[in-house]
């Protein structure tokens, strides 16, 4: 089953010509996620070819322009096209709000339910078929939430060896027992999964933390991350600056991906407009100095989230 984070936009602010406005869309098995639409998203989408009508969830992070600019003209959008199944969106308070006053004001023309829900408490906020999301409170000058999207465990390896030495035939007993269901072989002997099976393997998991303090807190919710996007918005010689806005810095974000445990991969976004191409390179060396794991993000860019077993 295949995994994979697209980086639509990865500035932060102010869009640039190379550099739209923050959101990444998860694709999982054809089934599309966007955890915050800036301005800029519906761009890159086109860009990259995807189906926008596939995207399930539209999560987002915090009520400021930068993160939210891009959300009426990808609802416009996707009336374009035949949709239907429900679009949910899931936020912090006034994005209920800023929908419904979006869709009055413009008068949009929608062929389709959507269905906002407002965060209210930390916690799991979304279920799918294998998986699930859950956001966590950050610090920001709004209220402002991560979000993780963590699979179930998986079934052990099967062994087709131990079937063969409990004379199971292969076909549909070997898939029964894949499955998770016990089976009674021809002499009557029952069998367990646990017989040919090995033990249960961890799924996969993403984190997004963008437009925060360094909350130590943090490293707890995205422990075992195998991509883990985070804001790095400023230089470390700014701390003070991003403190001030309740930012973070690369190398802090790196801190936090260097106290949990398990993170696989740390993809540094929502830059300062201040920095140039060039000027990146400095926030990624301060971070990779702390947590080597560590990229830059760009526009348009793909990370494939692989399974480590």
């Amino acid at each position: 089953m295949n995994l994979e984070a697209f980086i639509l936009g990865c500035g932060g602010m102010m869009p640039l010509p190379n550099r739209h406005l923050t959101s990444v869309l998860l694709r999982r098995e054809g089934e599309l996620f966007l955890f915050d639409c800036g301005e800029g998203t519906q761009v890159s989408l086109r860009r990259l070819n995807l189906r926008w009508k596939k995207i399930s969830v539209i999560f987002i992070s915090h009520m400021h322009a930068d993160h939210v600019t891009g959300i009426p003209g990808l609802l416009m959008l996707s009336s374009q096209v035949d949709r239907d199944d429900p679009l949910y969106i899931i936020g912090p308070p006034k994005i209920a709000e800023y929908v419904e006053s979006n869709r009055r004001v413009l008068d949009m023309y929608i062929n389709y339910e959507i269905i906002v829900q407002e965060i209210t408490s930390p916690g799991i906020v979304y279920k799918g078929d294998g998986f699930h999301v859950r956001c966590f409170p950050l610090s920001h000058t709004k209220p402002c939430y991560g979000y993780t999207l963590e699979e179930d465990m998986r079934p052990g390896e099967f062994h087709p060896q131990k079937a063969q030495a409990l004379n199971i035939p292969m076909g549909k007993l070997w898939g029964k027992l894949q499955k998770g269901e016990s089976i009674m072989t021809e002499d009557g002997k029952e069998v367990q999964p646990d017989d040919v099976m090995g033990s249960a393997r961890q799924g996969r998991k993403f984190s997004f933390v963008t437009d925060s303090l360094a909350l130590q807190e943090i490293s707890t919710h995205v422990i075992g991350s195998d991509l883990f996007i985070c804001e790095g918005m400023f230089s470390q010689d700014l701390a003070e600056d991003a403190h001030s806005k309740k930012h973070m810095t690369a190398a802090e974000a790196a801190g936090i991906a260097a106290s949990s445990q398990g993170i696989k991969k740390l993809a540094l976004i929502h830059y300062s407009p201040r920095y140039i191409e060039y000027e990146l390179k400095q926030l990624l060396k301060e971070a990779q100095e702390i947590f080597p794991e560590t990229v830059l993000t760009r526009d348009r860019m793909i990370f494939p989230i692989e399974f480590h077993d």
